[in-house]
């Protein structure tokens, strides 16, 4: 979503690249730049200046030390003041009440309904909550079945009654069946409404005060760019707002909604939907954000996914085949799984610092590891487990199989070798110690 803002960004921030030091002129045409970009992805026109207005104060009134250049100086300021815009730190959904209660709210076609099923599923899978998924949506059709979809494919129970036509009336009884059945916390998907619409605005206030949730988040659709801080800012005068919700961040759209919003409506960003998957959805971390508009990085969130996928048992069990190099092909297809889980591979590297803008422009979609699949699951299971069965004919055999060239398959065996050899030698304290001592005599820093 971000990769325009970002390449304009780097782009403005080169002015300064190679200047012995900040003056007010070279400082003066980098921000030029860096207003017409923010301008370019959609920011609101107040919010870019009063941003840059405070990189320039902060910029000229810095002591550049000898180790940082203008240009590093400048992006470690744009950077802080990003975050800042952003909202400064993280901010935790309010989870108090017994149940604690979540309404949703926003425009037509922001993703309500799909955002309810993927907060549902974080809150059932990482913190072992019973969620109960209301369906509140008595106009659009087909409302209530597709949050009865969504339910049943993340395995969470959904309250509906589709004879009544008062949402009020449904969100209570919602709630005093999740009280009965020990339920929590309740998430209350309702309508999407136009902030014009008076007769809906009502609605929603109504259904606030009834239940009297502990969490109103409002789902803005990012593509809808400036328009989205506009609703924003009408939604939060009738109902008051808690958090709101980004959904859609993946779209190919100028970003300038994640940047504003937060700065117009004083409302934090709680919440991104980075995709259609229903683990799809992110807790909002401004630092994380501004690291990767500016090209950073956000190796924190890669290593917490790489965490949420970590089975300790199986590593184990990984462990002792390796020491014995017993590592075959089923092994390697169950960790390429657990990889597919972390999410989309473009957005994974896109976390490591430098490669997203290599990236760029690289497709790489959810089948990044097909081919690779395709050739295993061509093998039979005797020569998943014994790779050194793998003769010319039965290599033949699995080429044609899998829709690969013989090319493609030796390729793979001969990588997977290597890997093999590499994962068993690391696995040895001894070898690894050998290496290490070897590393030290290059560089010259072995004791004497």
């Amino acid at each position: 979503m971000f990769d325009n803002l970002s390449d304009k960004l780097d782009r403005a921030l080169k002015v300064l690249k190679g200047q012995g030091q900040v003056t007010e002129v070279n400082v003066a045409e980098t921000l030029k730049e860096v207003r017409r970009a923010l301008l370019d992805a959609d920011v609101e026109y107040k919010t870019a200046k009063e941003f840059t207005d405070r990189v320039k104060e902060k910029a000229m009134g810095a002591d550049v030390l000898n180790a940082v250049s203008p240009s590093q100086l400048m992006v470690k300021i744009c950077h802080d003041e990003l975050m800042e815009l952003m909202g400064g730190s993280k901010v935790d959904i309010n989870l108090e009440g017994k149940p604690p209660v979540i309404l949703m709210a926003g425009l037509q076609g922001s993703g309500k309904t799909t955002f309810s099923g993927k907060l549902a599923k974080m809150l059932k899978t990482k913190q072992n909550r019973k969620p109960l998924l209301v369906a509140c949506d008595i106009y659009r059709p087909a409302a209530i079945d597709q949050l009865h979809v969504v339910g049943e494919s993340i395995g969470v129970e959904v309250f509906s009654d589709r004879d009544s036509k008062d949402p009020v009336d449904i969100a209570l009884r919602g709630l005093a069946y999740a009280k009965a059945n020990s339920l929590s916390p309740v998430i209350v998907d309702t309508a999407g409404r136009l902030a014009i619409d008076e007769h809906m605005m009502d609605e929603i206030e109504r259904v606030k005060k009834a239940i009297n949730p502990s969490e109103t988040l409002f789902v803005v659709d990012a593509m809808t760019g400036q328009d989205a801080v506009n609703t924003a800012k009408t939604f939060n005068e009738r109902i008051n707002f808690d958090g709101v919700v980004l959904t859609k961040l993946d779209g190919d759209t100028r970003g300038g909604a994640a940047l504003s919003i937060r700065a117009v409506v004083n409302k934090p960003i709680k919440f991104v939907g980075t995709g259609e998957k229903m683990d799809a959805i992110d807790i909002f971390h401004p630092d994380r954000m501004a690291n990767r508009i500016l090209g950073m990085g956000d190796v924190v969130s890669l290593v917490e996914r790489a965490q949420e996928q970590y089975d300790e048992e199986e590593a184990k069990r990984l462990q002792k085949k390796i020491a014995k190099n017993k590592f075959d092909f089923e092994d390697f297809l169950g960790q390429i799984a657990q990889i597919k889980k972390m999410g989309n591979m473009k957005d994974l590297m896109g976390m490591i610092p430098g490669v997203g803008k290599m990236m760029k422009n690289v497709d790489m979609d959810d089948d990044a590891f097909k081919g690779v699949e395709a050739i295993i699951r061509s093998m039979t299971p005797q020569e998943r487990s014994n790779p050194e069965l793998l003769t010319t004919s039965r290599r033949n055999r699995i080429a044609a199989g899998s829709g690969n060239n013989i090319q493609e398959v030796n390729k793979l065996i001969k990588q997977f070798d290597e890997m093999r050899k590499m994962m068993r030698m690391m696995s040895d304290k001894k070898n690894m110690s050998n290496m290490m001592r070897n590393l030290q005599r290059m560089g010259g820093k072995m004791p004497n």
